[in-house]
């Protein structure tokens, strides 16, 4: 039963551990720790990814836009916070330093896919570096895909705003990728859903700093975990006071359904205007 808790825990992203140690102990069991790294990564996709996948799944040149920028950009999330805690960590006596060089790379797996949205950790999170917690807080806030068991702003959201600056840089009109031409309304609604997830998390930090006069690196993480619903934590959650504990509870439920609500508000709102005003480009940057 505890094999099956554990999986249905990682495809939902939910975190959850049925044991008092949790997983400290299986930071080497790579017959648990691989089965919840794929749970957790099909998980993140997002049913319409999902659905997409086995449609198509014997002409995979014909998925959708949305299923292939998912799987492009969170592979790539999950190998650029993989090579970081490997990088970082490599030599903490308190995380990876007393690990073999197998284990290493795959408790840097781990680590770099948890924070999309499970929460499940084999090592102790308060002792990773400081600049591990960042890599942490980056991937924590772009969470999964779309429509998923995941938080955070989403990866699509994050490919499109990445497509939008690339475009701009090359001078291109249109943004496009994979032959197929992104409208602004996308871009509108990605940046949108980005501005009010950094909006929440830098309310909720600045609540949170005043509350318990604690360092901005610890606040942050635990703001950002809390808006992502991943559950990871430093160890100072218990000791928040009861005021603490609200901002984190309100925030988490902002979290789960404030970018949600927001996207699909902006998605199918659309006003037509008889009058448009004459064009007119302010300075930017």
């Amino acid at each position: 039963m505890a094999l099956l808790f554990f999986g249905i825990s990682a495809f939902n992203n939910a975190g959850f551990v049925p044991t008092a140690e949790g997983l400290n102990s299986a930071v080497g069991d790579w017959a648990l720790c691989i089965p919840l790294i794929i749970g957790t990564f099909i998980g993140s996709l997002g049913f319409p990814v999902i659905l997409n996948i086995m449609r198509n799944r014997k002409r995979l040149d014909r998925l959708s836009l949305h299923a292939k920028l998912t799987l492009v950009t969170g592979a790539a999330l999950v190998l650029f916070g993989a090579v970081m805690f490997l990088a970082l960590e490599w030599t903490n006596p308190h995380t990876f330093g007393p690990l073999n060089v197998g284990n290493k790379v795959l408790a840097s797996v781990f680590q770099g896919i948890m924070p999309r949205s499970t929460g499940f950790s084999t090592v102790d999170i308060g002792q990773l570096h400081e600049t591990s917690w960042l890599i942490s807080d980056a991937l924590m806030f772009v969470g999964g895909g779309s429509a998923s068991t995941a938080g955070g702003i989403k990866v699509t959201t994050l490919a499109v705003m990445l497509l939008a600056i690339v475009a701009e840089a090359r001078g291109d009109r249109d943004i496009e990728v994979f032959r197929r031409r992104i409208p602004p309304e996308t871009i509108r609604l990605a940046i949108a859903v980005t501005f009010v997830g950094a909006t929440a998390v830098l309310v909720s930090s600045l609540l949170l700093l005043e509350i318990t006069g604690w360092s901005l690196d610890v606040v942050l993480y635990e703001v950002i975990s809390a808006f992502a619903t991943v559950g990871l934590s430093t160890g100072v959650t218990p000791h928040l006071p009861e005021a603490g504990k609200y901002v984190l509870v309100v925030l988490m439920f902002v979290g789960r359904t404030g970018t949600m609500t927001l996207g699909a508000a902006l998605a199918l709102r659309s006003r037509r205007r008889v009058i448009r005003m004459p064009e007119e480009r302010p300075i930017i940057g």
